[in-house]
């Protein structure tokens, strides 16, 4: 496996409920006022689902309602269909989430994954970039719609120089720094700027992944073992 090569997700169920109980509406965060109908997507990848959900709101009338990491991976996952998390889409007609569930595919399938950070494809990094932001990831970053944005995520060390590397190269601002543990176990960070300026950052973060790959114990004093 060369570095930086694609790990693509693989979405595990994928269903509809066109006329939801208003219960169930309210205990998946919906509006039983405004939202009558639910989509509901699992994968084995969470980062790159978050960004599809937030794609799914630039193409249809969708709120994102839930998104949910499972705790320890989808290599603990409570069942074969569960994943790495869940997320739920709400509209007020099923036809917004058709549209909207069809874009999260589009997303997963030619746009949001991880990449291979070293040659047995052991370390995973997601260096993406987000050219404009839909109504969902930029609330949670506390940015606009419209907005670019870096998302950044790696395992614990690997994540941590990243983010250094990225402050220290990028003309960028943090939105924010999530230091692990994640309910993956890995780290994650916002950072926004021209789209430009947000390319620079996942190329200094995914650079940064690489090396502490590379060189695991570089830092370690000489002479000991």
């Amino acid at each position: 496996m060369s570095l930086l090569e694609p790990l693509y997700p693989t979405v595990l169920s994928v269903r509809r409920i066109p006329d939801a109980h208003p219960d169930v509406l309210r205990a998946y965060g919906a509006d039983p006022e405004r939202h009558t109908s639910l989509g509901l997507i699992t994968c084995d990848q969470d980062d790159p689902t978050y960004v599809a959900l937030d794609e799914a709101t630039k193409h249809a009338a969708v709120d994102v309602v839930f998104a949910k990491s499972f705790y320890a991976g989808a290599g603990h996952a409570s069942g074969p269909l569960s994943g790495e998390i869940l997320g739920v889409l709400a509209a007020s007609d099923p036809d917004e989430i058709e549209e909207g569930l069809a874009a999260m595919l589009r997303c997963l399938a030619h746009d949001a994954c991880f990449y291979a950070a070293n040659d047995e494809g052991t370390i995973a990094v997601f260096p993406h970039v987000i050219g404009s932001l839909g109504h969902y990831l930029s609330a949670e970053a506390g940015l606009q719609p419209g907005d670019s944005m870096a998302y950044l995520v790696a395992p614990p060390t690997e994540a941590t120089l990243g983010f250094e590397a990225v402050l220290k190269n990028a003309d960028v601002r943090t939105a924010s720094i999530l230091p692990p543990p994640s309910e993956t176990n890995f780290a994650s960070a916002f950072f926004t700027g021209t789209q430009a300026d947000c390319e620079a950052a996942a190329v200094a973060f995914a650079a940064a992944v690489i090396d502490v790959a590379r060189r695991p114990l570089a830092g370690r004093p000489p002479g000991r073992r």
